[in-house]
C-alpha cells in the first residue's frame, strides 16, 4: 500500500469499511457480545467511531444516526428483529476480557 495515492488509498478503506457493514448486516446470527469477546469491538463500536469521525469534521450527525448506518436499519428495531440474551458464559467471557473503550 505504501505506492498507492492517499485519495486511491482512502477510497480502498472505505471500500473495505463498506464490505464490513455488509457482512456484518448479513451475519444477524453473530451477536455484538460474540464480537466484542472474539475481537474487542462490536456494531456499537463501529457506529461510535463513525460518529466520532463526523465529529472531528464538524459534522451533523447524530448516534441514532450513526448506528442505523452500520446496522442497516434503526437499532432498536435490529434489537427487536436480531438480539438475544447473552448466555452466562458469554457474559463471563466479556467480563475478562472487557475492553477499555
Amino acid at each position: 500500500m505504501k505506492d498507492i495515492d492517499d485519495t486511491t488509498r482512502t477510497e480502498l478503506e472505505a471500500a473495505a469499511f463498506r464490505r464490513l457493514l455488509a457482512h456484518l448486516r448479513e451475519r444477524t446470527d453473530v451477536q455484538n457480545i460474540d464480537l466484542m469477546n472474539l475481537a474487542g469491538f462490536c456494531r456499537n463500536c463501529l457506529s461510535n467511531w463513525l460518529k466520532d469521525a463526523a465529529d472531528e469534521r464538524g459534522l451533523a450527525l447524530s448516534k441514532e444516526d450513526s448506528r442505523t448506518h452500520v446496522y442497516g436499519m434503526p437499532y432498536e428495531e435490529w434489537k427487536q428483529r436480531y438480539q438475544r440474551e447473552a448466555s452466562l458464559a458469554q457474559l463471563a467471557d466479556f467480563e475478562k476480557s472487557k475492553p477499555g473503550h
